[in-house]
């Protein structure tokens, strides 16, 4: 597959690709081959430890057969030398420089070689062996033996007889040479199978994500609006279902954006028909009316304006806002702004919502300077833990909003008391922002003021 390259800002300002990590399926591949090779070589040296030492111990166990059947068939004869009173079955010990010898001598005796020495004689070891002694000897120079040895006194004879059986090492070291040969092809073979096999298990494992690339490119070049979710395997699933629900969210961001253009557009659009036709016609309150129609532009520019930048801050995942600090620093603003106010606040302190808190602090500031402004001089502020949502309940002694009118006052430049600055944007914009962050706004009236309850949830951040 194909590696991404992220742009970077280069020291001298210009934009270059950044370097990809490299391909998975090689790293995959060459992890697998890598302890495939490791396990292998580890297992095959120890394989040939074991074999090696089972064929020696074979060849040391026929000598020393030999050398008991010796000891068994030795005798002393009439004039006192050593002789056998049965022939040893191994024709080998009676032809010349056969590879397999034995000699038995001592002290003071004349020794008794195998035909198969001729003119030689096997030297003995500097110490006497009362239990088999294996070595090796380089007594001839062209001929490398491994040798037996075991001292002995046989029955009617007080002389300390060392009997040795020496065979050839060029026979052990082939049978040992091609068994190693045999070993290493065979792991070698084995090797490359369990390394192409590996291979064919990464690259059919990561089919699926060649499956979702290509879904991608089809995407890309309009064919279809989503990646399809059929015949994926468990494991990339998640994934895929997360990439279409970020293809969700961002056609959701998308349209949203297209529909505010859309709204502000039209907006804007009758009062520039009425400057016109003021301008066009020389009307004599043209001042009025573009100071009038300016006005309302500026309201529908700074609602859009609040609402895009909500939607632009929903996008961060992390967003959190203590829920008092907040409210502390609207009762300072509003504190300023009406003196005349009594605030007071209860609830939970320790509350965190998952709003950005320039945010927040636009919608508690909304409300609360809301509450201020059109009640009787009391305002109280309660926060509750609702589980998942955080409620922030703000009441007034005012006059509150019947219950027929308290659709309306969410539209745009709605206001129900004209005698009072405003723009008529302030719950409209709260309404969309809280909404924007899956919260909502309710009004109900209070039963403990007589006045308006404003109910705003929010997602809690969870503790």
């Amino acid at each position: 597959m194909a590696d991404g390259a992220d742009v970077i800002d280069s020291p001298a300002g210009k934009e270059k690709p950044a370097r990809g990590t490299g391909s998975l399926s090689r790293r995959m591949i060459v992890i697998a081959a890598g302890w495939i090779t490791l396990l292998l070589i580890g297992g095959g040296i120890a394989l040939d430890r074991v074999l090696a030492d089972a064929v020696s111990d074979n060849f040391d166990d026929q000598m020393q057969y030999v050398l008991t059947a010796m000891v068994a068939s030795a005798e002393i004869d009439p004039i006192g030398e050593v002789r056998f009173n049965r022939a040893l079955g191994d024709q080998r010990f009676l032809e010349t420089n056969s590879g397999i010898y034995y000699q038995i001598s001592g002290k003071g005796q004349e020794d008794f070689p195998s035909r198969s020495l001729w003119d030689r004689r096997l030297k003995l070891p500097e110490k006497k062996y009362k239990k088999p002694f294996y070595y090796n000897s380089n007594q001839f120079s062209y001929e490398p033996l491994r040798v037996v040895t075991r001292t002995v006194t046989l029955p009617d004879s007080d002389t300390e007889w060392t009997f040795l059986v020496a065979q050839n090492l060029d026979g052990l070291n082939a049978q040992v040479s091609s068994l190693r040969t045999v070993l290493v092809t065979s792991f070698a073979l084995l090797a490359l199978g369990l390394i192409g096999l590996a291979a064919l298990q990464t690259l059919y494992g990561l089919w699926p994500l060649r499956d979702v690339r290509r879904e991608i490119a089809l995407m890309r070049s309009g064919r279809q609006d989503r990646i399809n979710e059929s015949a994926l395997p468990d494991e990339v699933m998640p994934m895929v279902q997360e990439m279409n629900a970020l293809i969700d969210h961002n056609e959701t961001q998308a349209e949203e954006a297209r529909r505010h253009a859309g709204n502000l557009a039209h907006a804007l659009k009758t009062p520039l028909t009425v400057i016109m036709n003021s301008a066009t016609a020389q009307a004599s309150d043209l001042a009025d009316t573009v100071i009038r129609e300016a006005t309302t532009m500026r309201r529908q520019v700074d609602h859009h304006l609040a609402r895009a930048r909500a939607v632009g801050r929903r996008g961060h995942s992390h967003s959190r806002s203590d829920v008092w600090p907040s409210l502390e620093s609207v009762e300072r603003a509003v504190g300023r702004l009406y003196a005349h106010v009594r605030l007071d606040m209860a609830g939970a302190k320790d509350l965190a919502v998952r709003v950005e808190r320039q945010d927040l602090d636009e919608m508690l500031g909304n409300l609360v300077e809301n509450a201020a402004k059109y009640g009787g001089g009391s305002v109280f502020v309660t926060v509750v833990d609702q589980g998942e949502m955080v409620e922030i309940q703000i009441e007034d002694d005012g006059h509150g909003i019947p219950e027929e009118e308290r659709t309306r006052i969410f539209d745009r430049g709605v206001r129900l008391d004209t005698s009072k600055p405003g723009t008529g944007l302030g719950m409209a914009i709260v309404r969309d922002v809280a909404e924007i962050y899956n919260g909502s706004v309710q009004l109900d009236e209070s039963e403990d003021m007589g006045g308006l309850l404003v109910r705003l949830s929010l997602p809690k951040v969870a503790s």
